[in-house]
């Protein structure tokens, strides 16, 4: 059973999808410059900030999952 949860997160990782995460402002603003260089930085920045809570909660749960659920010798 667990082999199974195994698997099927390496596939939901492997199928990930490219995400957009302009707000619509942001979005106007930077369609209109040309090479779209600026807005390709803006949207990976919003993505790298989105990305560093999700690590905090996750760091911060499995050491809690450590301390309380890890067999004791």
């Amino acid at each position: 059973m667990k082999k199974r949860y195994i698997i099927l997160m390496v596939f939901i990782l492997a199928v990930s999808l490219s995400a957009e995460a302009q707000c619509a402002m942001c979005r106007a603003v930077l369609e209109t410059e040309e090479g779209q260089g600026t807005a390709k930085g803006i949207n990976d920045g919003i993505v790298y900030l989105m990305a560093i809570p999700y690590i905090l909660v996750g760091g911060i749960s499995y050491v809690m999952y450590m301390k309380f659920f890890r067999t004791k010798k």
